[in-house]
């Protein structure tokens, strides 16, 4: 069944250009035919006055001929005051006085409308008696003359409807046109984007040379189409990449039981279980840092708090010793509005990394700027190249052997540390430095 809800934009602009063409039409149909009408009743009130004149002129200056010659009218008569007919225009002659009113006393003039003269045949007139005063007695002047329809003249009128419709009929098919010639690029971009899910994302939708809206969508839908294969691209790399990390130590593990199972009597069962341990502790590892990734793009909400990075600092630090001299520069009272738990989760990545490629120290600076919590994570290893300063911070990115996740880390620790920052917004960037690699922190103050 075809509904309103099935129709096609192109329907519906149809259907509105009719209708408002009808109903325009309709309203400029009746004022034209209501303004034709008022002024050919005008025209013909004038008319007969200027007949009737001449008329009234020739009675009051002295009888006048038994027979008038007036074709513009339908009939005149003129009774003299005995009420007998004594002139009258040729479809007349020999009728009875065609209507009985006279003008009421004190006035000269009167008027009716009557379809009931035998004389007629049935047509409706308006017939106006005018009364002449005389020194022998009044005389009546009886004029007759059709009455002007509402639609004035079926000529004029057809010519009126048939132009009408015939707007009506081109508002619509000059709406359907220019509908389906402004609707002709979205289907382009419709049917170029449903090959291109069905495809490849590689591709992108026509956009249309005209500046407008359409043209703006095809922009705003290649953008998004940008956006999708980006993402889609780093999930497959992503889920490549975790594969692999997650195959490492479960083939160093079956790797380890095989060869266990093959030797049993000369195998050091005490020392093999600590290097499965090993294997199983990155491999938690890995999935620890997958699972904190997975709720941090999933965007679900984490309790907040007042919390102060120095303490927080200061807390961290002193959970446990490092293999490399840390040198502190906080500044108090620096309090920001975060997750306690996230916010750890962040500092205790930058720490692990920058002790993992420092040589001999790190630095870890706070202050407050502008209001603007800053937070520095300085070592004094190899350092990044500058190309590769965003390159660390995506998930399971390999650089060279003296920075990789080999090292000790999972491949993951910084990407979660950014999105940590992004999700308090802030920012986590890696910026210059004389020597080593200085990771940036910036929170918004609490205020």
């Amino acid at each position: 069944m075809l509904t309103q809800r099935t129709w096609s934009v192109r329907t519906r602009l149809t259907l509105i250009a009719v209708a408002v063409a009808v109903l325009a039409g309709l309203v400029l149909t009746v004022a034209a035919t209501l303004s034709l009408y008022s002024l050919a009743d005008v025209y013909q009130a004038r008319q007969t006055g200027d007949v009737v004149l001449k008329t009234i002129e020739l009675t009051v200056h002295g009888n006048p001929p038994a027979e008038l010659r007036e074709e513009s009218l339908v009939g005149i008569q003129v009774l003299d005051p005995a009420g007998r007919v004594v002139s009258s225009t040729p479809g007349l002659r020999g009728a009875p006085r065609m209507a009985e009113f006279t003008p009421p006393p004190g006035s000269v003039r009167s008027s009716m409308e009557t379809c009931s003269i035998p004389r007629f045949s049935g047509r409706c007139v308006v017939v106006v008696a005018f009364r002449i005063h005389r020194p022998d007695g009044d005389w009546i002047i009886y004029s007759a003359a059709d009455v002007v329809p509402w639609y004035v003249h079926p000529g004029l009128f057809t010519v009126i409807v048939g132009t009408y419709l015939l707007l009506v009929v081109l508002a619509g098919l000059g709406v359907y046109h220019t509908a389906t010639r402004v609707l002709a690029p979205v289907n382009a971009i419709r049917d170029e984007l449903a090959e291109i899910t069905a495809t490849d994302l590689g591709r992108r939708v026509p956009v249309p040379p005209a500046w407008d809206e359409i043209r703006r969508l095809a922009l705003t839908i290649n953008a998004t189409l940008d956006r999708l294969e980006a993402a889609v691209e780093q999930q497959r790399r992503f889920a490549s990449d975790a594969s692999h990390d997650l195959r490492s130590p479960l083939t160093a593990m079956r790797a380890q039981v095989e060869e266990a199972l093959h030797y049993p009597q000369d195998t050091d069962w005490k020392g093999k279980a600590r290097e499965m341990l090993t294997s199983l502790d990155r491999l938690q590892a890995i999935v620890s840092d997958l699972l904190m990734l997975a709720r941090l793009d999933s965007g679900a909400p984490a309790a907040r708090g007042p919390v102060d990075l120095r303490d927080l600092c200061e807390e961290e630090l002193g959970r446990r010793r490092r293999r490399v001299e840390v040198v502190r520069e906080l500044e108090p009272g620096v309090t920001v509005a975060g997750n306690r738990l996230q916010l750890t989760r962040l500092l205790t990545n930058l720490l692990d990394n920058a002790e993992r490629h420092a040589a001999s120290r790190i630095t870890v600076s706070l202050a407050a700027r502008e209001g603007t919590a800053v937070l520095e994570v300085l070592d004094d290893g190899a350092g990044i190249a500058r190309d590769q300063r965003e390159v660390v911070f995506h998930r399971f990115a390999r650089l060279d052997a003296s920075r990789n996740r080999d090292a000790g880390g999972t491949g993951l620790g910084l990407p979660i540390a950014r999105e940590i920052a992004q999700a308090h917004g802030g920012t986590l960037t890696l910026e210059d430095s004389a020597q080593g690699a200085r990771f940036v922190l910036r929170l918004p103050l609490n205020r």
